[in-house]
């Protein structure tokens, strides 16, 4: 482990009205999770690189953002860090497509400080994203921060406990049955050991239609964990989570107010901002937007079928 000073540092320029917080929530699972947290403003988000273990600390500083990277792979990780922030998100011709719809273009302007963040990384998310599979968030939270606690290596730097995500290599070789009281049934334990096995494979993509074809062709893996992955480890802005429980709704509500949709209702609606239809999605839940609620509470996360 490094010492409390970083190894490698970095001055960025957001633009003018950038919400840090907003921006890299996505990065993290919870307030409590194990891997990333956001302390005092400050994004702290532990993960393996090329270059080894390493722990990225991004900040506001008088306008600016500062990034520190800490432990062998500091380097990586500084260098990531506009894509993490989201300083990389391309929203060439959202305005215009924005525009047309009262609703997308109100949100585009009160959240215009948001932006998506770029991880480069595939596995870290599909990880996450199998967890989340068929359960509710606080079970998927529970069983993810296990886990992560289970395959226990600390990261490098001044920020602890933090911890860093599993190395696929060791979930692979996992049994099923240890992850039994970790609180993941052999489905998705299945899942994550075959997704972990060919994890060099998927971290080689060259973008998110490859990611998301290489990620289907995973047994257990559906379009709604691959646009789970590629929507943070490639920054897509336009993957729409596909069998998710809530979304639809919320898209026909906020959209053509109707108070229920399934995927092709939800998949029409978006059309027109096709190129940014996961970006609006991202935006009607930055603003809390829920269609209403019919008989017994639902999920407060997503069920999703896979």
């Amino acid at each position: 482990m490094s010492g409390t000073d970083p190894t490698a540092r970095r001055l960025l320029h957001p633009p003018v009205g950038y919400r840090l917080a907003a921006s890299v929530r996505a990065l993290t699972f919870s307030p409590y999770d194990p891997c990333a947290r956001i302390v005092a403003g400050a994004l702290w988000w532990a993960t393996r690189t090329p270059d080894g273990p390493a722990t990225l600390a991004l900040r506001p500083e008088a306008g600016h953002l500062v990034a520190e990277g800490y432990g062998p792979g500091a380097d990586w990780v500084v260098h990531q860090a506009d894509a993490l922030a989201g300083l990389r998100d391309d929203l060439t011709g959202f305005a215009e497509l924005a525009a047309a719809h009262p609703v997308v273009a109100d949100l585009a302007a009160r959240h215009r400080g948001l932006r998506l963040p770029t991880s480069g990384q595939v596995f870290p998310r599909v990880f996450r994203a199998i967890l989340e599979q068929r359960v509710t968030g606080k079970e998927a939270y529970r069983a993810y921060a296990a886990t992560v606690r289970h395959f226990r290596a600390v990261a490098p730097g001044p920020m602890q406990p933090l911890l860093l995500p599993p190395e696929p290599a060791a979930v692979a070789a996992t049994p099923y049955w240890a992850f039994h009281p970790l609180g993941i049934e052999q489905r998705r334990a299945d899942t994550l050991r075959r997704a972990a096995a060919v994890a060099d494979r998927l971290e080689r993509c060259a973008d998110s239609a490859e990611a998301t074809r290489r990620l289907t062709a995973v047994p257990g893996i559906g379009p709604w964990t691959a646009a789970e992955v590629v929507r943070v480890a490639y920054g897509d802005p336009d993957a729409v989570c596909v069998g998710d429980y809530h979304v639809p709704n919320t898209v026909a509500w906020a959209l053509a107010g109707e108070t229920r949709g399934d995927d092709a209702r939800m998949l029409a609606l978006l059309e027109p901002f096709r190129g940014h239809r996961g970006r609006v999605c991202v935006l009607l839940a930055a603003a809390g937007i829920t269609a209403p609620k019919f008989g017994p509470r639902a999920p407060l996360r997503s069920f999703a079928r896979f």
